[in-house]
């Protein structure tokens, strides 16, 4: 399976999060869902719904007259794709100056500080046990 970095427009992730609190679902239920965040009517959230399904996001089964969505991706490949997106976008698809801006410009606590370092020093131990093989 080829992995890919799936980069959602605000409107799918409106969609997509919808979907995942309530599938399988109709459209119907999905336009409820963000009618009062959205005031968006059946129409647009069904052609977007629709895009989705081509696009690979979601998937459809049909039952009688009745068409239940699906994700097609998970969370984290979505989040994967929204991350790196803002990374090619902001700072050239560099991850380093990405992770300096955000140390930066937040106020980490040592704990976070400390978790941060953590996941440094674990991604270097598998790293150095996958040269090793």
């Amino acid at each position: 399976m080829t992995k890919r970095n799936y980069e959602l427009t605000e409107g799918e992730w409106a969609i997509i999060q919808a979907v995942w609190e309530n599938e399988p679902c109709a459209a119907p239920a999905v336009q409820e869902e963000l009618e009062a965040r959205k005031n968006w009517h059946y129409s647009t959230v069904k052609t977007l719904m629709d895009r989705m399904v081509t696009k690979g996001l979601l998937t459809t089964e049909r039952i009688r007259n009745l068409i239940l969505y699906r994700s097609a991706i998970t969370r984290v490949q979505a989040q994967k794709g929204e991350i790196m997106r803002a990374v090619k976008r902001a700072f050239n698809g560099a991850l380093t100056p990405m992770m300096q801006f955000l140390v930066d410009e937040n106020n980490l606590s040592q704990k976070q500080l400390a978790e941060l370092e953590s996941l440094i020093k674990k991604k270097r131990r598998k790293g150095t046990r996958r040269k090793r093989k």
